[in-house]
């Protein structure tokens, strides 16, 4: 099922992939980073979970790179 349209669309589609592998890489550290931080947390002190913050703060940029990786900047960036 490989058409014409489908090559002119491999540049594209391409980006789209690497944007989505450095997102799924993005995730995994934050993920792993988290937990380890969760864990410091907890064992430190129960009382004040201090891992929040980083885990916010962290979280905001990754959530503007999920949108970045999804391509909802696309038409701001446009560089075609």
């Amino acid at each position: 099922m490989s058409g014409s349209g489908e090559s002119q669309d491999d540049p594209k589609h391409a980006r789209a992939r690497r944007r989505l592998i450095w997102f799924g890489v993005h995730i995994l550290i934050f993920v792993a980073v988290i937990i380890m931080l969760v864990v410091v947390s907890i064992s430190i002190n129960v009382r004040e979970p201090w891992f929040v913050f980083p885990l916010v703060t962290w979280g905001a940029p990754l959530g503007i790179h999920a949108a970045f990786a999804m391509g909802l900047f696309d038409s701001l960036l446009r560089r075609d």
